[in-house]
């Protein structure tokens, strides 16, 4: 595998399984400026001023003007246009500055929802596809919240397969209107919402078509608000749409595209949903660390006890990880956003082909995230006990938010095989040369183990760890697509654990490359429970590989050829002896001395 230097050039997206990154080369969360944190301390305070103190009436949902009047008071502070660009009354950040934005509002629970939905899958599309007139009609009203927003694609019979929508579009006799009919439900702010980005088919389409409908048209009417599990404050309905008639301009982008628009708007949403999660985790944290100080049993806190202490270490890991992973690929994106401005594309296009690019680390983020946020809020009301099962707290409305994350922007399953598949995709395309680092693998495989006593360089071992990640990647990933070729996509369980181990390794390099780069910048003694915290991942990640490509292998090989490769497995998944509660301890000293998340 080949290692990069500055005269390289820029990573793609899916590219970490075969190529090794210097810490230098990514963004951590300790780099953002003095402006960017100011943007997120804006976000942090608007939440404690607005939110906080409101989230019970939020939830009854007794005021239908309560929400409505946050997201507008979100737009006088200008949060809502914090990705619009300047001359459209936004404020123009970059990529990770707006991820950043997301993250402080992330324990902002269903009002997160609804500035989700506004800001991203309701404003982007037109912002990103929509032709000057429409960029100029809307854009800037839903960039100050005079105007609210609400994207339209779920039907009851068209889910993770929203290709398959039944909604259709005719053309007026006179060719100057759209007729729209149809149903579309789970629509988020639809109860509130005064644009609507609607996909349907035109004709005999195969593929959708994006209409803008404002909701005031006659025929657009609305199901009461869904009783939901979680976040229920969020305003979800049914939207149906009877001989909707829009003008023909109305029609966003091109025909036929509207289900690239749908694509391409989910990556951001996915990789959003990956920052606004950690703001929720460390929230939920907090609210774990304080319980457990206050909280005495036999006569002590409960913070002392070695096995609270194990569920606040690891709730720190899993956040930690998910931000290291979220603001490298963030950078990335930016990275390659300014790289196609640079050859001349407008920023709009730019910013969408630069998503587009690392999408597949958009897909890892939004499972990662997701599952690490409700990993913390369970344990949250664990070490609650008995008060975490009572509405009283808030750690257990956070597990009840929680829940609906794992399937916002595609469910964890339907993304953890994109993962696979867009990798594979860009590999068949030539655009990731997987083929012979697989092969190199598998001539390791043939050859004599080195058993060498290795570099004995701080990071030396880890990063060998990562290198044989990749390893075990590679072969299994390899060997499965030289076997099951074509009908790889419906052997969904071996995609899975594939899709696991592709995962676990973007989380585990980055947050190794992150906590190198803070050692170098702060020393090794400053970053003590980073280091810990890096090295518990990696530690249990080893195990993870292993059974997970255990699991793959035995799935569809036999024989010679299966022994062969669980050595090799068992090789690439080697970890040396740890004392992992050792380090979750210190992890959990210094956040129980805080009272609060402190990494």
């Amino acid at each position: 595998m080949e290692t990069t230097n500055d005269k390289k050039t820029a990573i793609k997206g899916g590219e970490f399984i075969i190529r090794e990154t210097e810490a230098h080369e990514i963004f951590t969360p300790e780099e953002f400026n003095e402006e960017q944190k100011m943007v997120a301390q804006m976000c942090l305070d608007f939440l404690k001023a607005e939110v906080h103190p409101h989230l019970d009436a939020i939830d009854a949902m007794k005021d239908p003007e309560l929400m409505p009047k946050l997201v507008d008071k979100a737009g006088e502070l200008g949060l809502l246009g914090l990705s619009v660009p300047e001359e459209l009354g936004g404020m123009g950040v970059d990529f990770k500055t707006s991820l950043l934005a997301t993250e402080a509002l992330g324990g902002g629970h269903s009002f997160s929802v609804a500035y989700g939905a506004h800001t991203g899958i309701g404003t982007l599309p037109i912002l990103y596809y929509g032709n000057e007139a429409q960029k100029a009609k809307y854009i800037p009203k839903l960039a100050t919240g005079e105007w609210k927003a609400s994207y339209c694609l779920t039907e009851p019979s068209a889910g993770s397969d929203a290709n398959s929508g039944k909604t259709k579009a005719k053309l007026s006799e006179d060719g100057k209107s759209w007729i729209i009919n149809g149903q579309k439900m789970w629509i988020t702010n639809a109860g509130f919402a005064d644009v609507l980005t609607v996909f349907a088919k035109i004709d005999d389409d195969e593929n959708l078509t994006a209409f803008i409908v404002e909701a005031n048209t006659p025929g657009v009417t609305m199901n009461a608000e869904e009783k939901k599990m979680g976040i229920k404050g969020s305003s979800t309905r049914q939207v149906f749409f009877n001989d909707v008639v829009i003008p023909v301009e109305n029609q966003l982008y091109e025909r036929g595209q509207g289900f690239k628009i749908a694509v391409n708007i989910l990556n951001i949403g996915r990789i959003k949903l990956g920052a606004g999660v950690m703001g929720g985790a460390k929230e939920a944290i907090t609210l774990s660390v304080k319980y457990a100080n206050e909280r005495e049993q036999f006569t002590r806190s409960i913070s002392k006890y070695g096995a609270i202490r194990h569920k606040l270490a690891e709730q720190c890991i899993r956040t930690f990880a998910t931000e290291s992973a979220t603001y490298r690929a963030g950078q990335n994106i930016d990275d390659a956003i300014q790289a196609y401005i640079d050859g001349g594309m407008d920023k709009g296009q730019a910013t969408l082909k630069g998503i587009e690019e690392f999408a597949p680390e958009c897909a890892i983020l939004k499972v990662y995230g997701s599952d690490t946020l409700d990993y913390v809020v369970d344990e949250g009301v664990q070490i609650h006990g008995g008060m975490g099962y009572s509405a009283e707290t808030l750690i257990e409305r956070a597990y009840r938010d929680a829940r609906i994350n794992r399937i916002f922007e595609g469910t964890n399953e339907i993304n953890r095989m994109l993962t696979v598949s867009m990798i594979l995709r860009k590999a068949m395309k030539g655009e990731l040369d997987l083929i012979g680092p697989a092969m190199a693998v598998g001539k390791e495989l043939m050859g004599i183990p080195d058993f060498g006593a290795g570099d004995d360089k701080l990071f030396a071992t880890e990063k060998k760890y990562i290198q044989n990640f990749k390893k075990a990647i590679l072969m299994i990933a390899g060997s499965a697509a030289q076997k099951i070729g074509d009908k790889m996509a419906k052997e969904q369980e071996i995609v899975m654990n594939i899709a696991d181990m592709i995962t676990w390794l973007y989380v585990g390099e980055s947050t190794l490359l992150r906590v190198e780069k803070m050692v170098s910048i702060k020393g090794e003694a400053a970053c003590q429970e980073q280091l810990d915290m890096m090295r518990v991942l990696l530690y249990d990640m080893a195990d993870n590989m292993n059974k997970a490509g255990k699991d793959a292998l035995n799935a569809f090989t036999d024989g010679d050829e299966l022994r062969m490769m669980m050595m090799g497995l068992k090789r690439f998944t080697k970890h040396d002896a740890f004392n992992a509660k050792e380090a979750r301890q210190r992890i959990a000293i210094k956040l129980i001395d805080k009272n609060e998340y402190c990494y």
